[in-house]
């Protein structure tokens, strides 16, 4: 059995998790992302904490582990092992984390983008077990795609490739991605924010009350997860936002099934949580606007590794760059 290390980077918290490749997750650790001491600090945090789990893994078992895999919000090169400059991570600019990583622990170490790692780990443990070709949506706070194609992770030139939240659905729109009408301003936890947030400024304005924000300081702090279960619990208002973010999720589907031809789509976070109310209409959507073929053999899955997505994420990035060192 082999045992692998992960760095689950974030910008509010850092995990470290040691897991074998049978996908169990035996520890991990977390701790506050600091921003105030650069990235040099959580790195060396990073560093610490896999050598603890390391030393007690030698202990116990006699084994270390093979490979360490990272998990971060892009910018950043994969090939390279650096981190460009990520929004939730301000002055990570051009961190070589791999290389540093690597000489620090002395263990051979991999990046991935978070959506990418994402899609490794439901691919090879969750939802999209067992498919050849898949595509992974995180819709979450914002909205990126990993992609599996004939069996690999696909990354694009420069690693972008799987930003399908930059595509523009409108001429206007809830802003997403720094366009306003893209799909992620649609279909996203900050975009369905902004759009009930219009949603409710335009009930006011027609003298109706919205049960779930009554005033200014409710519409400003309203959150996604207010309006869906707001949503959950029969609020026509929020139900109707929330069907107007299934209309345009069922159309940006449709882009990927047509454009990818894919076994099958892994929906996380949001739909997760909100499926019983995004799928009728998504799905009425999708079948109308996609191309019958290719609709027919695609299934639309919710994730399925739920608050252990970030941890496996990581592990799987590890268990990828093992294997494809030629280890098995």
């Amino acid at each position: 059995m082999n045992y692998f290390l992960g760095f689950d980077i974030g910008g509010t918290k850092c995990s470290v998790v040691l897991g074998n490749d049978h996908g169990s997750l035996l520890e991990h650790r977390s701790f506050a992302t600091d921003h105030n001491s650069g990235p040099d600090a959580v790195i060396r945090q990073l560093c610490e904490t896999a050598s603890g789990l390391s030393s007690a893994l030698q202990s116990s078992r006699g084994q270390k582990p093979v490979a360490i895999g990272m998990s971060c919000g892009g910018p950043l090169d994969s090939r390279s092992g650096i981190i460009y400059s990520p929004p939730n991570l301000p002055g990570w600019d051009a961190v070589p984390i791999v290389k540093i990583v690597g000489s620090e622990l002395g263990v051979p170490t991999a990046l991935q983008n978070d959506a990418n790692a994402c899609a490794l780990a439901e691919w090879r443990y969750g939802a999209g077990r067992g498919y050849r070709n898949m595509v992974f949506l995180t819709f979450g706070t914002g909205m990126g795609a990993g992609l599996i194609l004939d069996g690999r992770l696909y990354t694009g030139t420069n690693d972008m490739a799987g930003e399908i939240g930059h595509v523009r659905m409108e001429d206007s729109g809830p802003l997403g991605y720094g366009k306003k009408g893209s799909f992620e301003g649609f279909c996203s936890g900050a975009g369905i924010a902004r759009l009930a947030r219009s949603r409710v400024q335009t009930e006011w304005a027609q003298g109706r009350r919205v049960a779930f924000c009554a005033n200014e300081a409710q519409l400003e702090a309203l959150t996604t997860r207010e309006v869906g279960e707001a949503a959950l619990a029969g609020d026509p208002t929020a139900v109707e936002i929330i069907e107007t973010s299934a209309e345009y999720l069922g159309r940006g589907l449709a882009i990927i099934v047509d454009l990818l031809n894919p076994e099958c789509i892994v929906l996380g976070s949001i739909f997760v949580r909100l499926e019983a109310l995004l799928r009728p209409r998504m799905e009425a959507v999708l079948q109308s606007e996609c191309l019958e073929q290719a609709g027919r053999v695609c299934r639309i899955l919710p994730a399925a590794l739920g608050e252990e997505v970030g941890l496996m994420a990581a592990l799987s990035v590890a268990e990828k760059a093992y294997m494809e060192a030629g280890n098995e």
